[in-house]
């Protein structure tokens, strides 16, 4: 997910955790997501009571209104209360009901647990009314194929509630049998057409919203249905999906071309960013020459910097190492120096941590195409910029961001040039300093950020040994104590295995520059040994300690 300003924006950094494996990982910027499961369980039931007294209504009224009248009234109260987006939060948080009722009924009848299971039928058969009778009060225009799976779906779960009756009626074992593979096929065929139901909707209101888009010329109605947007795609990968295939990226990058729509660009592309998590999305992106226009807009200086930035969160998002389809990237590589200068520069002028973040993510998964980008930053004076920032506290003030410098370090240190420049910069401190790198919230994300900074500038440290003057710069400044420690201590480097290797690299290389600074204790150990002994020898460490 691109995100920069605004409290959508605290959630970027925690959602930058990696799985870290003996490799140096990117950044990818991942969708958010709504997880009613997650959220308290008093807060659930307070939120979901409206929904269930609704339901115990639905059992005696039948889905049918009290009076024409008073039902086209309450149409018109409707939609003059709600947008949109709080109509299809309605109904995603009903159809997640419904979803974890079928779980749930499915589990009961595996126990035969036959009261249970019809009790919850009914439910799930109320539910079922209630969420199309409230998806046609807010929508015109639903088509044929929807109104096919809606009376579908409902004479389906009539047939359900009618068989789970007549189960509870019957203490017959040998019926109850034979009735349980016929409730089963019902259960299976109602979850198949509420998911088709479902899946109609989605993709009919993402029609509008995208039409809304593509021909509105008011900002503000073309701002509120990308909002609209914006918020499906935290939804998860399968809405953004639905999105692209709509085409929701087509319409995004033609808002992106319009002068008039400027003040708007900035949720336009962190909605775009959002999307192109997904194949589907960036495959979109490539038919629109979308790489090109994000290009022009990073490269104009007169837009602001929340729009460079939220389009620096775009070019993040499409050249994460992570991704397995790579076809974008020919497109991408023509327009690299343009967009790589405008990075750079975008670094050294962020105004707070969150630009500097995404600026800086975007250059880190650069640096993994090629040794070309690595060349191209040491011609723009990266690597000068980079380490200044680091001593700006409120520029460089997360782990996250330390996470994004030291990959370029690590990635750039393959270049012979580099030592010269890291020695210039102050560099070799800064990577002592990261060897220390510590969470102090306890936060699992920020903890996995801090492992991965003491990993990667183990690893930036081992390259660049390979030149003697750095080699004796880094212990000068008791970088192999420190080394010795990480490795000795699991607690030190949170348990990591990635860390215990990188720091074992980094240690071989500084002890034959200068073997007498270490114990021979920590030698016949640490060093003479082949890596994979000296690893385990670490690991059974740890063992004993607990």
């Amino acid at each position: 997910m691109s995100l920069v300003y605004g409290e959508a924006h605290k959630q970027t950094e925690i959602n930058m955790a990696f799985q870290t494996d003996n490799r140096l990982e990117s950044f990818s910027l991942p969708i958010q997501r709504m997880h009613y499961i997650q959220v308290d369980s008093v807060q659930r039931w307070m939120e979901d009571l409206k929904l269930m007294t609704d339901c115990e209504c639905m059992c005696i009224l039948q889905s049918k209104p009290i009076s024409i009248e008073d039902d086209a009234q309450n149409e018109l109260i409707l939609s003059s209360q709600y947008s949109v987006w709080d109509n299809l939060q309605l109904l995603l948080k009903r159809a997640w009901i419904i979803s974890t009722e079928l779980t749930r009924i499915a589990q009961k009848l595996e126990k035969s647990r036959w009261q249970r299971v019809h009790s919850m039928t009914v439910r799930v058969n109320c539910h079922v009314r209630s969420m199309i009778n409230e998806y046609n009060t807010f929508t015109r225009h639903s088509s044929e194929e929807m109104h096919k799976f809606e009376k579908l779906l409902i004479e389906k779960c009539s047939e359900f509630t009618a068989l789970t009756e007549r189960c509870i009626q019957t203490e017959d074992e040998q019926i109850l049998k034979s009735m349980k593979t016929c409730i089963n096929e019902t259960l299976t065929t109602v979850a198949h057409y509420f998911g088709q139901l479902i899946e109609l909707i989605l993709a009919h209101e993402t029609r509008n919203l995208v039409r809304q888009i593509d021909s509105s010329e008011n900002i503000y109605i073309t701002e509120s249905a990308t909002r609209s947007l914006f918020s499906l795609t935290q939804e998860g990968a399968h809405l953004c999906r639905i999105i692209a295939k709509e085409g929701g990226v087509v319409a995004l990058f033609k808002v992106c071309r319009q002068d008039c729509f400027r003040t708007i660009y900035p949720q336009t592309l962190r909605t775009l960013a959002s999307i192109c998590c997904v194949e589907e999305g960036i495959h979109q992106l490539e038919k629109v020459d979308g790489i090109l226009c994000l290009a022009d807009i990073l490269t104009d200086s007169t837009h602001s910097e929340a729009t460079h930035a939220e389009a620096a969160a775009v070019i993040a998002q499409i050249t994460s190492p992570h991704l397995t389809f790579t076809q974008h990237l020919g497109s991408f590589l023509e327009n690299m120096e343009e967009i790589v200068t405008a990075l750079v520069k975008l670094c050294q002028e962020a105004s707070s941590g969150e630009v500097f973040l995404l600026a800086s993510a975007a250059l880190a998964n650069i640096t993994f195409f090629d040794t070309i980008a690595c060349e191209m930053l040491l011609q723009l004076n990266a690597m000068k910029i980079l380490l200044a920032a680091c001593s700006e506290r409120q520029i460089v003030d997360t782990p996250y961001s330390r996470d994004q410098v030291v990959t370029i370090l690590a990635n750039m240190s393959v270049l012979d040039q580099c030592a010269s420049e890291i020695i210039q910069g102050n560099g070799i401190q800064l990577l002592m300093e990261m060897l220390f790198e510590r969470s102090s919230s306890g936060n699992s994300a920020e903890v996995a950020a801090c492992e991965r900074v003491q990993q990667k500038s183990a690893v930036t440290l081992a390259r660049l040994s390979r030149d003697p003057e750095v080699a004796h710069a880094a212990i000068k400044l008791s970088c192999i104590p420190r080394l010795i420690q990480l490795c000795r201590s699991p607690t030190e480097r949170n348990n990591s295995d990635s860390v215990l290797v990188a720091c074992l690299a980094a240690l071989r290389r500084l002890a034959v520059m200068s073997p007498d600074r270490l114990k021979d204790s920590d030698f016949q150990q640490l060093v003479k040994p082949r890596l994979v002994d000296s690893f385990l020898l670490c690991t059974n460490m740890e063992e004993s300690f607990v």
